[in-house]
């Protein structure tokens, strides 16, 4: 199937397809948030770092998602689906992060969900995988209630936020296990 992207609607959120029209108001959010990037590979808050995280979505050829709140039509985040290996049918939901006024409030549930129904149903996948800095509790915790399966530490995996080193861990959903993670996040957010 094509690796393609489209708006994304769910109750509380719309995820858009990133583009050009997004940068102004998406970087005044990151700015306004910083502590969303606590353990984000490099703090989106400082403008020439946003830059090239936008600019790196629009060409990299991953999908990159604007996530906007629908009840006040604001953005409040960014989640893309990434790190593509179509030979495996496999792909990584990452770069996620939303402000923090919305931490809590079903924003990343419903994007997740979303996500994650797009990633299977309409593109094809078998597996996708979810990476965290270990030491990030918050979304360690997001990730096996989704519930997404906890698959173990990589080592020194990454350098991040100019250097500093990190171990990631790993999760992942399967194909088999869609259905019952899907009825999960419907429940979890009052859809059934």
């Amino acid at each position: 199937m094509p690796w393609t992207h489209e708006t994304l609607s769910g109750s509380r959120v719309e995820l858009e397809p990133l583009a050009e029209r997004h940068r102004e108001e998406l970087a005044a959010v990151a700015a306004s948030s910083p502590d969303s990037f606590r353990f984000f590979t490099f703090d989106l808050a400082r403008p020439e770092l946003f830059d090239a995280w936008f600019r790196r979505g629009l060409e990299a050829g991953e999908l990159p998602f604007a996530t906007r709140h629908r009840a006040s039509g604001r953005l409040v985040g960014s989640s893309w689906l990434m790190t593509h290996a179509p030979e495996h049918r496999r792909c990584e939901i990452g770069n996620t992060w939303v402000v923090t006024s919305e931490w809590g409030a079903g924003v990343n549930t419903e994007a997740k969900l979303l996500m994650l129904a797009h990633a299977f149903e309409r593109l094809g996948m078998r597996r996708v995988e979810f990476k965290t800095e270990a030491t990030n509790g918050r979304s360690r915790a997001a990730l096996a209630a989704l519930p997404a399966q906890f698959e173990g530490i990589h080592r020194n995996h990454m350098l991040v936020r100019g250097g500093e080193s990190r171990d990631s861990a790993w999760y992942s959903v399967i194909e088999e296990e869609w259905p019952e993670v899907r009825a999960a996040l419907r429940a979890r957010l009052g859809l059934d």
